[in-house]
């Protein structure tokens, strides 16, 4: 339910060819929680869950980010880039050369399982900047509900999996991740019916710069606001001022 929610949202991006206002970090984060908790179970027994799950999910936030890099502006495709080179490369390989030279038998599993779930409680936290936005704007537009339905009942499930396995890894990371979906959903219960507060939308009057005719050199700096009818108006006079002066002076001629 988690990794295919936001196929919505993706179809939104290609289908208009741009990111518009999505984030591509709660899908690079994704991506990279989902390669550590594969490699949490490969190295713990009697997990196989984990694996099939997360392996899907790597599959799927692939695609995501992929999609995002296609679709977003220069500087949101450098974004992008970079937080996939320091997170799935960089910071996911130094944990795995670190844990296969430094560590040994069940404390390999010990140092993977409270890496992974410090990372898991990212993948929660990720979205806090589309809720902050959400406040901000007044607008759920970039904040779909079944995302944050899917992330909510996930935790839940994966919360009663880890307890019931008396695995606190599994358990604890969830639990952040339940209070945080819950927040969203009361976000967009709330704001869902509100408009945009973006003021950048609102259409302004043209202004003019007001010259001294005695000193055309100086400059007022006083501003006043164009009526686009009299401006035409003025413009339409000029004209036949214009007009009028060149008759005369052909008829002299």
């Amino acid at each position: 339910m988690v990794f295919i929610a936001p196929v919505p949202t993706f179809y939104r991006i290609v289908k208009k060819k741009s990111s518009e206002g999505f984030h591509s970090l709660p899908y690079v984060v994704g991506l990279f929680s989902a390669m550590l908790w594969i490699y949490y179970a490969m190295v713990k027994t009697n997990v196989t869950l984990l694996i099939t799950i997360n392996s899907f999910g790597c599959i799927a936030e692939t695609i995501y980010v992929a999609i995002y890099f296609t679709y977003a502006t220069k500087k949101a495709r450098m974004k992008t880039l970079g937080l996939v080179l320091l997170l799935n490369f960089g910071v996911f390989g130094l944990i795995l050369f670190l844990t296969q030279i430094l560590c040994r038998g069940t404390n390999r599993a010990e140092v993977i399982g409270w890496t992974c779930m410090a990372f898991s409680v990212t993948v929660f936290v990720a979205p806090l900047s589309i809720m902050g936005r959400v406040i901000r704007t007044k607008s759920v537009e970039f904040m779909p509900f079944n995302l944050s339905l899917a992330l909510t009942v996930s935790a839940v499930m994966w919360f009663l999996y880890g307890l019931l396995l008396k695995d606190v890894y599994v358990a604890v990371p969830n639990i952040p991740g339940m209070i945080l979906g819950v927040l969203q959903m009361i976000l967009y219960g709330i704001y869902r019916n509100s408009k945009s507060n973006n003021v950048a939308t609102e259409k302004e009057l043209p202004t003019v710069v007001k010259v001294d005719q005695e000193q055309p050199t100086k400059v007022n700096c006083e501003v006043y606001p164009v009526n686009i009818s009299s401006l035409d108006s003025e413009n339409g006079e000029g004209k036949d001022a214009k007009n009028l002066e060149d008759f005369q002076i052909n008829s002299q001629v």
